[in-house]
């Protein structure tokens, strides 16, 4: 397995909204080919650049071009070697759960355990009747769908009845997860307390956009995480998993990096037209100025969270052209991430846990012991009469309907 060799406490990385926005410097939009193509290049120079996550988002909706995800993961991971690559996020509303756990078993196959997904509802209100969904079941959804993902990728053989899809008898999710461990999943909210306590309750992360609200928001959200992830017995609170989003905009002189970047901020369709660039940045985790700005900024954020494990760092939108985000992804690679790598070490507490890998999870998995290689029995496609279809989980004499199916890899 391909990984960083940094130390992994911590991990540093860029997420994309994947928006096609014009430069209101240039008047100049992409197109859809040329973005795609910038987006792949970026995630490239991410891995040059030493980071370690590149995450992307969801979106069927014009001005966005990523619909789907594990397409353009899967090219990326054909062209990097260490990048762990996620979303940001995937829709776990108007997905089927049973494309999901397929589709990301598949990356986390071609991309060598380089996998993780970011689960969210989503920020676009017509999605949901595109796919056959009712905007008003959000939160039942994305409650019932994961507890069937999580089913998917940890039993071999599933059955399962809920309110929202067709029932599965005997069902199989194939690939099985590489090695027999899971993806990594980590749950995105910007202001649901509710999903916060699904990520406590199985154990999962929990990711924190950190990017429209003031930090006194997102502080309520992660220790109620915190707290419930240690009431549901999983550890302490301390050792809950945590993400953070962040933006930035940076030159050597601040006062330069403000007049740049102005522009973009003032015509962004998520912010502008709306508070100052200075209000914002005041009011927000923005941080728009040189890079010991930013280190300094982003350094502070453990006293208001705690120790986490993940950060990244929104760049690509809003206009910017590709020679910019370059030249950003350079600063941050060579100015910033190497000092908050130290600075966010240091006196981190020993009981903290690093920030999850493929390779760690398969080592707490299974110890020194080999890992599991999922090998198909010949059967005729259905598993109605038996439990697993897998050589390595023995059918139980007179089990039906899957009821007797080895747990693997959970």
């Amino acid at each position: 397995m391909s990984e960083s060799s940094a130390w992994q406490g911590m991990q540093f990385g860029i997420m994309t909204v994947s928006d096609i926005t014009e430069d209101p410097t240039t008047g100049h939009t992409p197109s859809e080919a040329e973005r795609i193509r910038a987006t792949i290049q970026i995630a490239r120079h991410a891995e040059e650049v030493g980071l370690d996550v590149f995450a992307l988002g969801e979106h069927h909706n014009s001005p966005f071009w990523s619909s789907s995800p594990t397409t353009t993961l899967a090219a990326i991971a054909g062209q990097t070697e260490k990048l762990v690559l996620s979303t940001s996020t995937t829709l776990i509303t108007t997905n089927d759960p049973v494309k999901i756990a397929e589709d990301y078993a598949m990356l986390q196959h071609v991309s060598d355990g380089r996998t993780d997904l970011m689960l969210g509802r989503g920020n676009t209100g017509p999605v949901y009747p595109w796919f056959g969904k009712d905007i008003r079941q959000g939160l039942p959804l994305a409650i019932e769908n994961y507890a069937l993902l999580h089913k998917l990728w940890h039993e071999d053989v599933v059955d399962w009845e809920g309110q929202f899809r067709t029932p599965l008898q005997g069902f199989t999710s194939t690939p099985r997860p590489l090695d027999g461990v899971a993806p990594f999943v980590w749950h995105g909210s910007i202001r649901t307390p509710e999903i916060a306590e699904q990520a406590a309750y199985y154990g999962d992360g929990f990711f924190a956009n950190n990017i429209f609200w003031p930090k006194e928001h997102y502080q309520r959200l992660i220790a109620l995480y915190r707290q419930r992830y240690a009431h549901y017995g999983h550890g302490t609170p301390e050792q809950a998993i945590v993400g953070l989003g962040g933006q930035v905009f940076m030159r050597a002189k601040s006062q330069d990096a403000v007049a740049e970047f102005r522009p973009y901020f003032d015509n962004a369709p998520v912010y502008g037209h709306g508070p100052s660039l200075e209000d914002f940045t005041e009011m927000t985790p923005l941080t728009v100025g040189s890079p010991q700005q930013v280190i300094d900024r982003y350094a502070s954020m453990r006293d208001y969270f705690g120790d986490y494990q993940r950060q990244l760092f929104l760049m690509d939108h809003a206009g910017l052209p590709l020679k910019t985000v370059l030249e950003q992804l350079d600063i941050l690679g060579s100015e910033v991430v190497p000092v908050l790598r130290k600075d966010l070490q240091r006196n981190r507490p020993v009981e903290v846990p690093d920030a999850p890998t493929h390779r760690s999870r398969v080592t707490a998995a299974y110890g020194d012991g080999p890992a599991r290689e999922a090998r198909p029995r010949a059967n005729r496609g259905d598993n109605l009469t038996g439990g697993s279809p897998y050589q390595d989980a023995p059918v139980a004499a007179g089990s039906a309907f899957g009821a007797a199916a080895v747990r693997q890899g959970a």
